[in-house]
């Protein structure tokens, strides 16, 4: 993001001005996620910066660890407001917006710019695998819910969504010692360079500027969130959307802006191991850490538990973009077709939850 989109911190003021003048919720709604935008880059970029100062093991466990603060904040906002079905579908949208849009986008200005492209086909298939663990995973307890306890919440099923947020926190952290530990040479670029450190080029700020941006961008985040999800309801009421549709596109793409941004960035330079490796590895994150994340903090500061008693459709899309997601990725080779080929299939999945009425 070398093109810089601080001009945009301009919304926050704009956004306060809408909110206390009983602005429409539409116009407040789309302010706030502007604003949402700039602070969301400098989270990450703070982040990177505090971690390039830690050494690789610890500098790759922040990265890991709030490379997707941006989404957890907001859902934490939505989830104490009580918005579960929204915080779902943002989970999924995250997934699907990584997987299929910013890869997509990155495949396709890639491709456009160098006409072939390749990457370490054997990362590829390891994110991929990940993918499809995680996406069983929040199956089952879609499944559970479905058969055993479609009237109403039991305490079988509490106890499986505990169980099972566990058994993914857990996964996660052998992943992470899996990449940045003992095989931190299967993730390497295909040309041999390391991929650590996309934003090398930048200037190393102190750590004492590092942290203190990052603390103030999180409370930045946190403050507009709020407004954000505050108008989410009124914002649906008058476009026609449900807060599914909201969760699963909006929150999920404003959520991912920076993330999303990086990824495009690093393919639109030639750097597609980079754009993989962040494209699927926050989708990894989102759902082994975010995810399980959201469900153990649900049980003290939202009005229910989260459950991961997915939707038919949600569960669906999931699943389907996984397995296009790892066909196309597959093979450590992309061209701006494969680029079109996921854009195409996140746009049909969002327009069916657009369409799809609230039963």
């Amino acid at each position: 993001m070398k093109f810089s989109i601080n001009w945009l911190l301009v919304f926050i003021p704009i956004t306060l001005i809408l909110e206390h003048s009983g602005s429409p919720d539409p116009t407040v709604f789309f302010s706030a996620a502007i604003a949402i935008l700039p602070i969301a880059a400098l989270i990450v970029r703070s982040t990177e910066q505090v971690a390039a100062r830690t050494g690789d093991a610890v500098g790759g466990l922040l990265n890991a660890t709030f490379g997707n603060a941006p989404e957890l904040i907001i859902a934490l906002v939505a989830l104490k407001a009580g918005y579960v079905d929204m915080v779902r579908a943002s989970i999924i949208g995250a997934i699907l917006a990584n997987l299929l849009l910013a890869l997509g986008v990155s495949f396709l200005i890639g491709g456009v710019k160098f006409r072939d492209q390749v990457y370490n086909a054997r990362a590829s298939r390891t994110y991929s695998t990940m993918m499809l663990l995680a996406a069983m995973s929040l199956a089952v307890p879609s499944a559970f819910s479905r058969y055993f306890a479609p009237e109403g919440t039991m305490r079988q099923e509490q106890m499986l969504n505990l169980g099972i947020a566990g058994v993914l926190l857990f996964a996660y952290v052998m992943y992470l010692f899996f990449s940045l530990k003992t095989h931190p040479a299967a993730f390497a670029s295909a040309d041999g360079a390391t991929g650590e450190a996309h934003h090398h080029g930048e200037a190393t700020w102190s750590m004492p500027r590092a942290i203190g941006s990052l603390v103030g961008a999180s409370v930045l985040a946190a403050w507009m969130s709020e407004v954000l999800v505050g108008a989410a309801e009124g914002t649906g009421q008058a476009l026609g959307m449900s807060q599914i549709f909201i969760g699963i596109v909006f929150l999920a793409v404003v959520g991912g802006a920076a993330e999303s941004g990086s990824a495009i960035a690093m393919g639109a330079k030639n750097k597609v191991d980079l754009s993989v490796g962040i494209a699927l590895g926050s989708s990894i994150q989102i759902a082994l850490f975010v995810a399980p994340l959201l469900v153990f903090a649900s049980y003290f500061i939202a009005p229910e538990p989260l459950e991961l008693s997915f939707s038919r459709a949600e569960v669906g899309s999931l699943f389907l973009g996984v397995l296009i997601g790892t066909v196309v990725c597959g093979d450590g080779q992309t061209n701006w077709f494969k680029g079109a080929q996921l854009i195409t299939v996140y746009l049909i999945i969002a327009m069916m939850f657009y369409f799809m009425p609230v039963i």
